[in-house]
């Protein structure tokens, strides 16, 4: 019997944050650390996520205690905020969203666990959590 494979696309703020990251440890002299990072991320995260899109904690579980956070989810696009889920992978957090229609998991964003919050605002253009 075949398994069900979801499609895995890695948005531009995605790879705007790999970006960022391998800045960060190539300045720290830790290029090494880059390279690991993609080959976790080609050999166990993507594949995960293709054979089980729920694979991570609902995001909004925990609701976040902000108003400014909660703003910025309000501004979010109908049903995408229920489409979000966090996948923590050694060091790493991982912000994605499993649509069901399409069968796409939408790798959104990746940080260093420690991290302070994922910028929403950057992840859906167009939204402003000003207004």
């Amino acid at each position: 019997m075949a398994e069900d494979v979801c499609r895995v696309e890695l948005t531009a703020s995605f790879l705007e944050r790999l970006d960022a990251i391998e800045a960060f440890l190539v300045n720290a002299d830790a290029a090494f650390a880059f390279d690991d990072l993609l080959s976790e991320l080609r050999a166990t995260v993507i594949p995960n996520l293709a054979r089980f899109p729920r694979i991570g904690r609902r995001y909004l579980d925990n609701l976040p205690q902000s108003a400014e956070a909660l703003a910025q989810l309000a501004t979010l696009p109908a049903g995408a905020a229920s489409a979000l889920r966090e996948y923590l992978h050694g060091d790493y957090l991982m912000l994605y969203a499993a649509m069901d229609a399409s069968g796409t998991v939408y790798l959104l964003s990746i940080r260093h666990h420690r991290q302070l919050s994922f910028d929403f605002a950057r992840l859906w253009p167009g939204t402003n959590p000003q207004t």
